[in-house]
């Protein structure tokens, strides 16, 4: 369950997580598949870079061409993952479609395969979210909806390309007018409507961040493809008072206050240390104002926003968790 803008549930089975290089998108990813699985639910993490990034998060082995538990949450719900490789998903289309694995698995030893999707890579793309598509739609009777998962997360490329990973299937379907491929792309379609899938962007407050955010909204939104919830990660908290981050970054800071300071902590108030103690404060004010400035571009574009904190001592699988945790406290997830 998410909420939208007017504060109301929604229910979508297909969560994107895409974002910038180095913002953090697999562990809010991760975050996000715990979030939703708490309560008693299945949840499918999905990547479709080949990186494992998921199986690093997790720490567990590679993962394979095939499902596998990757972590409990909370109120006896699982979280599944799948790295899901090209390949893998022409030999099961080959299979579904044409009944031609063997072939298929004969053409790949011959390097056929990569050399097709070399050659038109919005093919690979295809094959990638058609998989993403089947576990979406999986029916599965001994479960109480009748699916195989309550909701799939995937991994998803990096915001400058989110786009035209979703898109290219639509440019598929308008070149197949019948058969196979045509349904596979119709399908995948159906799978990305607004009721059914959204699309969330991971975000840090800096300006190369922010900007990719603001133009993958922008092209989401001309690809006619749903958009979710924005998440600012690595967010600090601000250290100092309105009125001394305005003198800090003026250059007025009381240097006695500080010497003063120092002397209550038990420290020798050196010139060295309070000049050094005014350029870090004055460095966090900059800092903060200009977190406040990326922030406000963020709000701008008129989704909901959450917040998940800079993890000082690095992430880990505990981050993975505290992060599901504040995702719920937020009413990202419900």
């Amino acid at each position: 369950m998410f909420v939208d803008d007017e504060g109301g549930p929604w229910e979508r089975r297909l969560h994107i997580v895409t974002g910038k290089g180095g913002t953090g998108k697999t562990t809010v990813a991760g975050a996000l598949a715990v979030a939703l699985a708490t309560g008693g639910r299945r949840v499918l993490l999905t990547e479709v870079e080949g990186r494992q990034q998921i199986a690093q998060l997790f720490d567990t082995p590679p993962l394979p061409y095939k499902e596998r538990k990757v972590a409990s949450a909370p109120g006896g719900g699982e979280v599944f993952a799948l790295a899901i490789d090209a390949d893998e998903a022409l030999l099961e289309y080959l299979e579904m479609f044409y009944n031609l694995r063997s072939a298929g698995r004969v053409l790949g030893r011959l390097g056929a395969v990569d050399f097709a999707t070399t050659v038109a890579p919005g093919v690979r793309d295809v094959l990638l979210t058609g998989k993403v598509k089947e576990a979406v739609n999986r029916p599965d009777g001994t479960r109480a909806g009748g699916l195989a998962y309550d909701a799939v997360v995937l991994d998803a490329p990096p915001t400058g390309r989110i786009a035209r990973f979703l898109g290219v299937t639509a440019e598929v379907a308008g070149l197949a007018k019948v058969g196979p491929i045509r349904a596979q792309a119709d399908s995948v379609m159906a799978v990305l409507r607004p009721d059914r899938a959204a699309v969330h962007l991971v975000t840090l407050l800096e300006e190369m961040p922010v900007q990719e955010t603001v133009d993958g909204v922008t092209e989401l939104t001309a690809a006619g493809l749903p958009i979710g919830g924005i998440i600012i990660n690595m967010a600090r908290s601000p250290l100092l008072k309105a009125r001394e981050s305005r003198q800090a970054r003026r250059g007025e800071l009381d240097r006695e206050e500080i010497v003063a300071a120092v002397k209550e902590a038990g420290l020798e108030p050196t010139r060295e240390l309070v000049e050094s103690l005014v350029w870090e404060t004055t460095q966090h004010a900059d800092r903060v104002a200009l977190e406040a400035a990326q922030r406000a571009e963020i709000l701008a574009l008129g989704r909901p926003v959450y917040e998940m904190p800079l993890e000082a001592d690095g992430v880990d699988l505990g981050t993975v968790y505290r992060f599901a945790e504040l995702l719920r406290a937020q009413q990202m997830v419900g």
